[in-house]
């Protein structure tokens, strides 16, 4: 596949990212002309990301997430975010929806939210060295002479 556009950031695990997350997706997507469900579609999955990064990957301190964003051929973005944290025991269990290890004040529904809004969902984990999640989602095409 050919990439088209990319950028990486790197910010420290501290919940107030999140929103910061949220708006650079949303102004990287630009450039691909979303609908507002699309955008909508995709800001919810980040923010499901980097909270699960900041709640389950660094529980007790704060570490490093990296989000990486790449417009691929065919209209095509794809978001990465990875940390170093705790990593997944058992990543099948934890894409199970309402399961967590966040406490009662978590929905357990991260993994579902990310799947149900985006068209691909991969998620690679080692534990005590990290995560990578890994979704992509076709921004419909819309303007003339588009692919």
């Amino acid at each position: 596949m050919l990439m088209e556009n990319y950028v990486t950031l790197e910010f420290p695990s501290r919940s107030s990212n999140e929103g910061f997350a949220r708006t650079a997706v949303a102004g990287f997507m630009l450039q691909l002309d979303p609908t507002l469900d699309e955008m909508n579609d995709v800001k919810t999955a980040v923010s499901e990301a980097i909270t699960n990064a900041v709640v389950h990957a660094y529980p007790d301190h704060i570490g490093k997430i990296v989000m990486k964003l790449r417009v691929l051929d065919g209209n095509i973005l794809e978001l990465v975010v990875k940390d170093w944290g705790k990593g997944i025991e058992n990543i099948q269990q934890a894409r199970e929806p309402l399961y967590t290890t966040g406490g009662e004040e978590r929905s357990g529904m991260g993994f579902t939210i990310m799947e149900s809004f985006m068209d691909k969902l991969s998620v690679r984990s080692v534990p005590g060295r990290g995560t990578t999640v890994t979704m992509r989602k076709r921004i419909s095409a819309r303007l003339l002479g588009r692919k």
